[in-house]
């Protein structure tokens, strides 16, 4: 809505960034080599400030990942009141670097601003070859559909917080085990580079990261722009653990809003609960890929994926000649 009446650019080399979903920009500079660019940064999720760097880092990264592309260089974009402190800003730019380090990249600069509400994340600039890039065009009738985090970040991290004011205030963090703490920080922190790399090397068809919009809303952009229906089954998602049975009072309106904005492109099972609905549409921190890859080349995928550290793994659906842009939803 907001770039209503904004003519959108063009030129010739600019070969992804104004379509359905698009989360980066690409622009060809070469028959052989295309620069992706990307942005994200968002407001505190967990307490520690170290980590919370290296989970905005992480996702900042992951648009780069979800085309297949190299990420290259990334400046810092950080917001923070001076009255917190140069220890808590250093702690966060900190965790950035180490993962932007991870990846194989680079900080090369950066910008700051005094706020109130602090704030970080990372322009990024990635090289692919346009040619072999991968996006959220390509899906195909039968091809299989995996997914390689859990879901359920969003309605977890806001059953532990009272308020949105981390770094300034402390967590009511004891609504939720450490245990299960500690696994979604750490899958938040995990790049999505291993995913990518696997996914390129099995030629995927198609491929997004599950985000803000939730997996239906990043599933459906793949629907629509590669003019496929997907088939989804709810039982093979990987989810964290009893995430369906807390009440939606306990998530904020990001996931309503989500729904809002799938709910006329979605067919659903009766067995379906209000309970799964909202994992289906809960805004993920970081989340993994959604890839499409032809079906006989489904399983290997996986296998790699698995062995290279992303467990949570699971072949969930296909897509198939059913009406395009649509999503069933199977128990």
């Amino acid at each position: 809505m907001a770039l209503e009446g904004i003519a959108p650019f063009s030129d010739p080399n600019l070969l992804y960034g104004t379509g359905i979903g698009d989360d980066t920009g690409v622009y060809k500079i070469a028959e052989d080599l295309a620069i992706v660019q990307t942005v994200d940064f968002f407001t505190p999720i967990v307490d520690d400030p170290y980590t919370f760097g290296k989970i905005a880092a992480a996702n900042s990264l992951s648009d780069i990942y979800a085309m297949g592309a190299r990420p290259i260089t990334a400046l810092n974009i950080i917001a923070i009141s001076c009255s917190i402190g140069m220890d808590v800003a250093r702690e966060i730019l900190r965790g950035g670097a180490d993962v932007v380090r991870e990846a194989g990249a680079l900080i090369i600069g950066g910008h700051s601003v005094d706020d109130s509400v602090p704030k970080y994340g990372l322009a990024v600039t990635g090289l692919v070859d346009p040619r072999k890039m991968i996006t959220n065009q390509g899906a195909k009738p039968g091809d299989a559909l995996i997914l390689t985090k859990k879901l359920g970040v969003g309605i977890l991290n806001n059953i532990a917080r009272h308020d949105h004011s981390l770094l300034s205030s402390t967590l009511n963090i004891h609504h939720l085990e450490q245990a299960l703490r500690d696994e979604m920080e750490t899958a938040m922190m995990r790049l999505n580079r291993h995913a990518s790399e696997a996914m390129v090397e099995f030629s995927a068809h198609a491929c997004t990261d599950i985000t803000g919009f939730g997996f239906l809303g990043h599933a459906r952009n793949i629907a629509e722009a590669s003019s496929v229906r997907l088939v989804v089954e709810y039982s093979r998602l990987p989810k964290y653990d009893g995430v369906e049975t807390h009440k939606k009072s306990d998530s904020k309106g990001g996931g309503q809003r989500n729904y809002k904005g799938v709910k006329d492109f979605i067919e659903v099972s009766r067995d379906i609960t209000q309970g799964q609905m909202d994992v289906l549409c809960d805004p993920q921190t970081s989340g993994g890929l959604l890839i499409a890859v032809a079906s006989d080349k489904a399983d290997a995928l996986l296998s790699r994926l698995r062995e290279g550290g992303d467990t949570a793994s699971a072949i969930i659906g296909r897509a198939d000649n059913g009406k395009p842009g649509t999503i069933l939803i199977n128990p």
